[in-house]
């Protein structure tokens, strides 16, 4: 109720005040996310929420609009800008703050969620070759992590030395000396900048990560860890989707999630919750239903005549990609155990605030777009 309230509010906003105020609006967002975690109250390991009396406010789902407004607005200020990498950068610090504030709470699937929107700024010019470094980078790092569990540094050396000599083998055979020299310089730089990423990544697993988030780590990729329980939410989520069938259970006749058997079913595992009571057909209605979504949001940005609202919307649609595919890839065991919430599914106040506000501002921006030029 109090969602439909707001949502009617924002979309009886002029779109110029959304505009105008973006920075406003980040920089407030940016304030909440230091406060919380310096007074926030503590919640499941992570200082991420505001008391306000017998209800909690979660700055994190607030920061992700704002956000896509502030790059929006820097973005489409001039279009000559985004073409020096000092811009870039900028654009990329803008993301990066709140996700390093979030990260301190800490709360790595917020986190991960600010990491979609690469996919704004590839839309707006950045080299695809960045996307094929990111891509390269997981291979890496999934590879470094089994390699750790096989044996350990002396694998890890061994695969790396073969790496290198692999690499000289190639710059040797190749007979143009112009050839040899580009093989020469890109070859060192990944292998370096790979090895060095592959020693952080080993050290941050064995060093920094806690023990049940290594575990969770370790699970996702069928590496064996000595607690047996390391894997209780994914055996059970698996166990609760797959006893739905084909049609499901029925409404509220799922015995795995009407009697709390799926930790979190509420929230980070309520697609559980769908796939016993609905089955497959239910589940693949509830895909559908987002893949729509999705396609729809891209729809609105490619028709719009305003550079802000056209990178906004792409924001939009990063934000709410992310937030699928990571919730429903980690109840499916595709994905880390790590607590983001459904959109428009998962219970939460602040999550639901977060996604009318994101969405109603849309619905403002793009109610506008023939009046729009900029």
């Amino acid at each position: 109720g109090i969602c439909t309230v707001f949502a009617l509010v924002i979309v009886n906003i002029e779109s110029e005040f959304f505009i105008r105020t973006s920075m406003l609006q980040y920089l407030a967002t940016l304030l909440m996310l230091a406060a919380v975690v310096v007074i926030g109250k503590k919640v499941g390991g992570a200082r991420s929420w505001f008391g306000l009396g017998g209800f909690s406010l979660q700055p994190s789902e607030f920061a992700k609009p704002t956000t896509a407004l502030a790059l929006a607005w820097y973005i489409s200020r001039d279009n000559s800008k985004w073409k020096s990498v000092k811009s870039r950068i900028f654009s990329i610090l803008i993301v990066g703050i709140p996700a390093g504030l979030i990260l301190l709470q800490p709360d790595a699937g917020t986190v991960l969620v600010f990491a979609g929107f690469i996919f704004v700024l590839y839309r707006e010019g950045l080299s695809g070759n960045v996307l094929i470094l990111g891509f390269a980078s997981m291979i890496i790092g999934i590879s470094t992590i089994l390699i750790g569990s096989w044996g350990g540094i002396n694998w890890f050396w061994g695969v790396w030395i073969l790496m290198g000599s692999a690499m000289l083998y190639l710059i040797r055979e190749a007979t143009v000396p112009r050839k040899r020299k580009i093989l020469t310089v890109w070859g060192s730089i990944f292998l370096i900048a790979g090895l060095f990423l592959s020693i952080g990544l080993h050290t941050g697993m064995e060093k920094v990560l806690k023990p049940h988030q290594r575990e969770r780590i370790n699970v996702l990729f069928g590496i064996d860890v000595n607690n047996p329980d390391a894997d209780y939410n994914i055996r059970h989520a698996k166990a609760a989707i797959g006893s739905g069938g084909f049609l499901g259970k029925g409404w509220m006749n799922g015995p795995m999630t009407a009697y709390s058997f799926v930790p979190e079913q509420e929230t980070d595992f309520i697609f559980c919750t769908i796939g016993e009571e609905w089955g497959f057909m239910g589940t693949i209605f509830v895909v559908l239903l987002f893949a729509f979504l999705l396609l729809r949001v891209i729809f609105i940005a490619e028709r719009q005549r305003s550079k802000f609202t056209r990178v906004y919307a792409y924001g939009v649609t990063s934000i709410l990609f992310m937030h699928f595919l990571v919730n429903i890839g980690m109840v499916l065991g595709l994905a880390p155990v790590i607590g983001i919430p459904l959109p428009f599914f998962s219970y939460g106040g602040s999550s639901l605030l977060g996604f009318t506000f994101l969405f109603g501002v849309l619905l403002r921006l793009d109610g506008e777009r023939f009046k729009m030029l900029r």
